[in-house]
């Protein structure tokens, strides 16, 4: 068993306009997730979000505390969000079993000690998207099926970006303190999301992509309104999205991600609009 993490740190938007694409990338993009028989995270000051996978082949992989944590064990004071994106898998919570098969979700609240990951197949198995964040209270385990989600259909054929938005890790499906996840599929011929872009600056939000061919890519676009920048993405790579910026994406081919927020509030609609013909 292989546990990594590294540590990012918070950027303001006046520095974020000197970085050249190295700097750009090793500040924001994540790109050591969904490895066999790994489970990686990356923490990142901006809200102490947590985001990383574990990718169960031939053995368990086990959710220990890490040293930024300063805790006794990984949930002492926070909440845990996991979406299985490959074969079938069990997370299992203090003993606990929870199967997931592909596209179902698991919250796990604060105060939870031993949490493990398994796969019913090495042929094909499990691969574990995850989110962390720091937690006041704490909440029961659920887990959210395909069928339990909230859908919402955005965009239009016409302007490149239609595309089928599902909460699932939402306080309308689930009980949490501040932590929010959903997954949103671009639909065949759309290419953009995100789009007409926004800011919302109570919340950052991270970016995990995946369903991205292997000889396609996405262009992720972030920076503030005015000052905007961009990210080329593969398969299975996420980007951190500061509150200040927009996170936006077109991609070669349609494509799915998995957001995840945290911040000031739960209001899913609390966003500041900005206008396409106005972004620079």
């Amino acid at each position: 068993m292989k546990n990594n993490y590294e540590v990012r740190y918070a950027s303001s938007p006046q520095d974020v306009k000197s970085y050249d694409t190295t700097r750009l990338r090793d500040e924001f993009l994540i790109d050591n997730l969904m490895r066999p028989d790994e489970l990686n995270l990356v923490y990142s000051h901006f809200d102490r979000f947590i985001s990383g996978s574990a990718v169960p082949v031939k053995s368990e992989l086990k959710l220990e505390t890490i040293d930024p944590l300063k805790a006794e064990y990984f949930l002492e004071r926070r909440e845990l969000g996991i979406i299985n994106i490959g074969g079938s898998g069990t997370v299992t919570v203090d003993g606990t079993a929870y199967d997931l098969d592909n596209r179902e979700a698991l919250y796990v609240g604060q105060g939870n000690k031993a949490v493990s990951f398994t796969s019913k197949s090495e042929s094909e198995p499990a691969m574990f998207y995850i989110n962390s964040t720091p937690a006041h209270k704490a909440y029961p385990i659920k887990k959210i099926g395909i069928n339990d989600v909230e859908v919402v259909q955005l965009g239009a054929p016409e302007t490149a970006n239609a595309r089928t938005l599902r909460k699932y890790i939402v306080n309308s499906v689930v009980d949490v303190c501040q932590l929010q996840m959903g997954m949103t599929e671009l639909k065949s011929g759309s290419v953009w999301n995100t789009m007409p872009a926004h800011v919302h600056d109570r919340r950052m939000e991270v970016y995990f992509y995946f369903d991205v061919p292997e000889d396609q890519a996405v262009c992720h676009f972030m920076g503030q309104p005015q000052e905007t920048r961009h990210i080329w993405m593969q398969n299975n790579q996420a980007v951190i999205s500061p509150a200040w910026s927009i996170h936006s994406g077109s991609g070669t081919s349609n494509y799915t991600f998995i957001w995840g927020m945290a911040g000031e509030n739960l209001d899913y609609g609390d966003m500041d609009h900005c206008k396409i013909n106005e972004l620079k």
